[in-house]
């Protein structure tokens, strides 16, 4: 009985020391493999239709100083309505970036702009800056208008050309309206296919376009 009872007291320690040494193994475990959190599914969306607002309350500033107040501050266009040019740079480049999303899902894409200060003549010209973009934008279903992402404030700022950059790239038809519509159509496209969405660089400001296609520059 003796003998049958320190078998069993073995057993029971080397349970115990297994159980021990599996519960160290485990918080010992290198970070890689311990468990992770689920990441987010990437977005299967396809344009179906697309809604843009510039506001009007929104201060238009036609003055030619290096950093004029104004919400709108745009001059790749000629003298006209302001808003209805950002209205249409926004429409180009929801057509293009969502054009190239290729998902399952019909979506609207509707954006309201908050800010459109790109560099005044005077900016261009000599130093250079940052072409300001800011707008929300959200996604919905185009039946029943329930909202599949969004609203989201984004900013999505653009380095702006200066002095004999800025001719050097316009030699090369590469104007604020080509780069910017450009950057934006891939924003918009981020926001269609990546689960994050866009996502700015270190710094907040974008320093390079991408071309999502090779059409002749704006």
């Amino acid at each position: 009985m003796k003998h049958v009872r320190l078998i069993a007291a073995m057993v029971l320690g080397m349970s115990a020391a297994a159980c021990s040494s599996v519960d160290t193994a485990t918080r010992n475990a290198p970070y890689e493999n311990a468990p992770t959190q689920a990441v987010a599914p990437a977005p299967s969306f396809q344009l179906a239709g697309m809604s843009v607002s510039v506001p009007t309350t929104l201060k238009v500033s036609e003055s030619n100083r290096y950093y004029p107040g104004g919400d709108i501050v745009w001059r790749g266009d000629a003298y006209g309505n302001r808003y209805e040019q950002v209205k249409a740079i926004f429409e180009d480049s929801i057509a293009l970036g969502g054009g190239l999303a290729e998902g399952e899902i019909p979506v609207n894409v509707f954006i309201e702009v908050t800010r459109f200060h790109a560099l005044t003549e005077k900016t261009r010209y000599s130093v250079g800056g940052v072409h300001s973009l800011e707008f929300t934008m959200t996604i919905t279903d185009p039946l029943t208008g329930v909202v599949l992402r969004g609203p989201k404030e984004i900013k999505a700022s653009l380095v702006g050309y200066g002095g004999e950059k800025a001719l050097q790239a316009e030699a090369r038809g590469l104007t604020q309206k080509y780069r910017i519509t450009q950057h934006l159509a891939r924003v918009v496209l981020d926001e269609m296919t990546k689960s994050k969405g866009f996502v700015a660089p270190k710094g907040g400001v974008t320093a390079s376009v991408m071309p999502l296609t090779s059409v002749r520059p704006l």
